[in-house]
């Protein structure tokens, strides 16, 4: 087993969190994955760390936490057009071919 300074650890975490072979693992995938292969000072605190930021991960995985808000029953109108929700998605980046904006 090797032992590593603080200079390629996060190259190390990248190696076995987010490369091809690894696929974004979960934390306790990544954690045995590294603890097979090298260790340094507070490792474990490192692989947490390093999955709870990881942008992809942040983005794909579904949200397991408590939800937010009350449940209520809407009032069902008595005419079309009576009442009209829309829901506004803002602050996402440019896609498609021409770069369209939402």
């Amino acid at each position: 087993m090797a032992v590593l300074g603080s200079s390629l650890i996060n190259l190390i975490l990248k190696e076995c969190h987010d490369s091809p072979f690894s696929g974004h693992l979960s934390e306790d995938r990544t954690r045995e994955k590294v603890k097979t292969c090298i260790w340094w000072p507070m490792w474990e605190k490192d692989v947490s760390e390093y999955c709870k930021t990881c942008e992809r991960c942040q983005k794909s995985n579904k949200f397991t936490g408590k939800r937010l808000g009350n449940i209520i029953k809407i009032q069902e109108p008595s005419r079309p057009w009576e009442i009209v929700h829309m829901d506004q998605v803002t602050g996402l980046p440019p896609g498609g071919d021409r770069s369209y904006n939402a």
